[in-house]
């Protein structure tokens, strides 16, 4: 593993690389609030043994990137009636870190895989930087902060009182999971326990989520955009999602010309270690790489 500092403007964003210099170039994109240790190292290995080369990255706002604490932590009225007033960036410029990671790695493009913020992202580089996008998949994720609205339980549990130690981060994670998380798949809370855990050293900044938050609202309506990628696009979706309900989903593969969308039954608001295999070929398949089966 290879770690690393891209640099965007003022904002410094951490990296680490995966796999061998020579795989198909693949880069990953977390949620809201959530940092690059999200994405399971199990499930990384997998990507790299498919043949890719895997770069995971915490977004500003989160783990050891720049934190925008002086933009401080807006408020929930202010999040729905000011958002453009109160976010201090916004998803182009999210967008812009992601390019700015791949120029750090030496990679002109890559394929590009987003999960719930990162889907959102990812679709916002493929706008923004269409050059530096060979596929797009957007993972449980919408082209609009009004489609695909979570139900009142899920908002709630993202609203929880902040953890305030390690340990308080690990259970919080886990009943987070337990509400947004796939009904029907188990949940590996030790797992969870461990991310939540790592996330709290790496960096504890529960604003920057809001802030985040800030910037989804204040971007708008992609779908005019979206229109106008060419890039071959993928969409994964749980029927049983409550943060970003399915319509989000089926949102964006109909926003995208060519997009194929493929959804899951019984997965929620997480990535359910049995659908791995599944989305890895899904992935694999779409960036033109041969199965083992096949090679």
């Amino acid at each position: 593993m290879v770690t690393g500092l891209a640099r965007h403007d003022d904002v410094t964003i951490a990296y680490e690389r995966l796999g061998p210099v020579d795989g198909e170039p693949l880069l990953l994109i977390m949620g809201l609030g959530m940092q690059l240790v999200s994405w399971p190292d199990e499930l990384c290995a997998m990507l790299v043994d498919r043949g890719f080369s895997v770069v995971r990255f915490d977004n500003r706002d989160a783990g050891q990137s720049t934190h925008f604490s002086h933009a401080g932590n807006p408020g929930i009225l202010q999040l729905l009636a000011r958002p453009r007033a109160v976010a201090p960036y916004r998803l182009a410029d999210m967008a812009g870190d992601a390019a700015a990671v791949l120029d750090a790695v030496g990679w002109p493009s890559a394929h590009v895989v987003g999960a719930s913020l990162g889907g959102m992202i990812a679709q916002a580089l493929a706008i923004g930087h269409p050059d530096r996008v060979r596929t797009l998949t957007s993972v449980m994720s919408t082209p609009s902060p009004r489609i695909g609205r979570p139900r009142p339980g899920a908002l709630a549990a993202l609203g929880e009182r902040p953890a305030t130690n390690r340990d308080e981060a690990g259970e919080r994670m886990v009943r987070v999971f337990r509400v947004i998380g796939s009904p029907g798949y188990p949940h590996n809370e030790e797992w969870l326990r461990d991310v939540g855990r790592r996330a709290y050293d790496r960096g504890h900044d529960p604003a920057g989520g809001r802030r985040q938050l800030a910037a989804i609202r204040a971007s708008g309506d992609r779908r005019a955009a979206l229109a106008g990628v060419r890039v071959p696009t993928l969409v994964l979706h749980g029927d049983a999602d409550p943060l970003v309900r399915p319509s989000g989903g089926r949102a964006t593969a109909a926003a995208v010309p060519g997009a194929r969308l493929v959804v899951y039954p019984g997965m929620g608001h997480d990535l359910p270690h049995p659908l791995w295999s599944d989305m890895i070929d899904q992935i694999s398949d779409l960036a033109g790489v041969a199965r083992p089966a096949d090679r």
